[in-house]
């Protein structure tokens, strides 16, 4: 159900000088009104409204309607960033780099349950009701994270070069924290003490990384089996014998 609105503008609360509570008030608002009733059909006036602003405030933050959009997906409250070299840098081990995907997933659970549910809502619209905004998203964020990943997973198993597998093991390790959010009502209903304190999610992030890592392991394993034996070995040797 959208969120009340105010009757009139003088409900306008005072804005802090330095505009983040002003800025934030306006992405929650278009957060809530975007995800239930989509873009076309959400006006500046409401959001401004929803947040007890002035309608010029959208203007001056943001742009326009479709900039305040952008900012609503990419707001760090509730989409992290998650640069490729945080998950590749030349320090970086394969698990501190698992490590820091999963915790792009569970950070904003601490905002707030509600507000990721509306994000997720947001996402799923937008897929079903395309804007451009999900494919930049993929583009910009999402598509240059999971190459990294691969090329992590590569430099782990002795690859040169990703293959379909290790796209499934990337995808796979993802859906780890993804499930967290999808799932989200389903934690709640059944398990609700694994997600409802920043304690807990932390320790679930410590779980999914050990949980990843054996996928890892399980993947590599997997290859080692399925390797041809070298020539020089006994094995190789009893199976050419005449």
């Amino acid at each position: 159900m959208p969120i009340p609105l105010p009757e009139t503008v003088s409900a306008v609360k005072p804005m802090r000088s330095d505009g983040v509570e002003a800025r934030n008030r306006l992405l929650d608002a278009a957060l809530q009104l975007f995800a239930e009733q989509g873009f076309a059909k959400t006006s500046i006036r409401e959001i401004a409204l929803a947040a007890q602003a002035n309608v010029a405030s959208i203007s001056y933050y943001f742009g326009d309607k479709a900039g305040l959009y952008r900012a609503v997906f990419s707001d760090p409250r509730t989409n992290p960033p998650l640069p490729p070299e945080a998950l590749e840098g030349t320090d970086v081990t394969l698990e501190q780099a698992i490590r820091g995907l999963l915790s792009s997933f569970l950070e904003p659970l601490k905002n707030g349950h509600v507000t990721q549910q509306q994000y997720m809502k947001l996402c799923f619209r937008e897929m079903l009701e395309p804007t451009g905004a999900w494919q930049h998203e993929i583009d910009t964020n999402i598509a240059p994270a999971h190459m990294a990943l691969t090329r992590g997973l590569c430099r782990h198993v002795g690859l040169a070069e990703a293959d379909d597998d290790i796209h499934r093991l990337a995808f796979t390790i993802s859906g780890l924290g993804v499930m967290l959010h999808v799932g989200n009502d389903l934690y709640t209903q059944i398990r609700p003490g694994l997600v409802n304190t920043p304690q807990a999610l932390d320790a679930y992030l410590d779980r999914l990384v050990s949980y990843a890592l054996v996928l890892v392991d399980a993947e590599a394993l997997r290859r080692r089996a399925q390797a041809p034996a070298p020539a020089h070995s006994p094995e190789f040797i009893s199976l050419q014998a005449p």
